[in-house]
């Protein structure tokens, strides 16, 4: 069933911590009482914080609004790492200490950004709502509503009532993330490990329409090969990436290309466009198109409509991931640390 579009209205409350003061009636609707029920639900804090989504709806498109370019994929990205290692469980958020190196100081995700944007979130509905909004339920509706921002509308609903993770460790991001330089045999099984079908892995490919890659990357495919670089990439594509990259890409982790050139900055099927040309920048991109089944779906995927109402369902399905519910976990206090 289509779920409901809602309007996004941009925020004309400054962001700042002391946003606190824009949320003065938000004390008075709070209920006390924290996460109950075992299974995700639309509106799930309806009782317990009424305003929970609007407040992380009115952050998040207030910091979009001043970064609409790079945010968006940004927020995509750490939900997408989130539920990859551990499930959805925030566990992406927790910092490292002396004694443990946290998933986000793994390899795959040293260019993750976004935090700052779930820290300010969840201070508010601390103030608001103590014990009661989990960090990974912030997680994934500011994931949706970033992307939104662009259509004015929320692009997919989310199913609320996760619990955060109380162990995050480098060595399960390592393994578990799919690499963007994987076949399509490593992501397939990545994807299935997660109870993701080939179906889901095309269609959240389709995510790398917005973002970055750096030239580190896919510097592999600028330089195998007999020929001098990876055949299945579009020869023009390439001297553009290697006048870009410059002479050593794989020790060139600063600069950063788009992911789908053209159309860098909207979400849109664009990619699956530069896909059928040969310009997908990753060879996990590339990859897409080795695969009969995958292959197969990429054309219905250009356009817009269907690629739109498809990765819905798979976000959603990604969402579901692992989850925490019910008494599982906890509700962490600062989305940093356990409690």
């Amino acid at each position: 069933m289509a779920a409901r579009s809602r309007s996004m209205r941009t925020p004309s409350v400054p962001l700042q911590v002391p946003l606190l003061v824009a949320w003065p009636l938000l004390l008075l609707l709070a209920g006390a009482g924290g996460c109950h029920g075992a299974l995700l639900k639309a509106h799930f804090y309806r009782h317990s914080c009424p305003a929970a989504e609007a407040v992380v709806r009115d952050i998040v498109l207030a910091r979009v609004a001043a970064d609409p370019a790079a945010l968006p994929a940004k927020l995509l990205r750490l939900f997408f790492h989130d539920c990859f290692v551990r499930g959805c469980d925030a566990s992406v958020l927790i910092d490292s200490t002396s004694g443990n190196t946290a998933e986000k100081d793994a390899a795959p995700n040293t260019s993750l950004g976004g935090f700052d944007v779930i820290d300010t979130a969840k201070a508010v509905l601390e103030a608001v709502c103590p014990g009661t909004v989990s960090c990974a339920d912030i997680l994934a509706l500011a994931a949706r509503d970033a992307v939104s921002f662009q259509f004015g509308r929320e692009l997919w609903d989310v199913q609320l009532g996760r619990r955060d993770g109380v162990a995050s460790r480098a060595s399960e991001a390592l393994a578990n993330i799919p690499s963007p330089s994987a076949n399509f045999t490593a992501l397939e099984a990545r994807f299935a490990a997660k109870g993701l079908d080939v179906k889901d892995l095309v269609i959240l490919s389709g995510a790398h329409t917005i973002g970055v890659g750096h030239c580190n990357a896919f510097a592999g495919r600028l330089s195998s090969g007999s020929g001098g670089g990876d055949p299945t990439l579009n020869a023009a594509y390439a001297s553009q990436l290697r006048a870009r990259c410059g002479p050593s890409p794989s020790s060139n982790n600063a600069t950063a290309v788009p992911l789908d050139p053209g159309s860098a900055a909207r979400f849109d099927a664009h990619y699956f466009v530069n896909l059928k040309l040969g310009r997908g920048l990753f060879a996990s991109d590339a990859a897409l198109l080795t695969d009969r089944r995958a292959a197969g779906m990429i054309h219905r995927l250009t356009r817009q409509g269907y690629f739109l109402q498809e990765f819905k369902n798979a976000v959603r399905k990604m969402g579901r991931v692992g989850v925490l519910t019910g008494d599982q976990g906890e509700v962490r206090r600062n989305c940093r640390a356990v409690n």
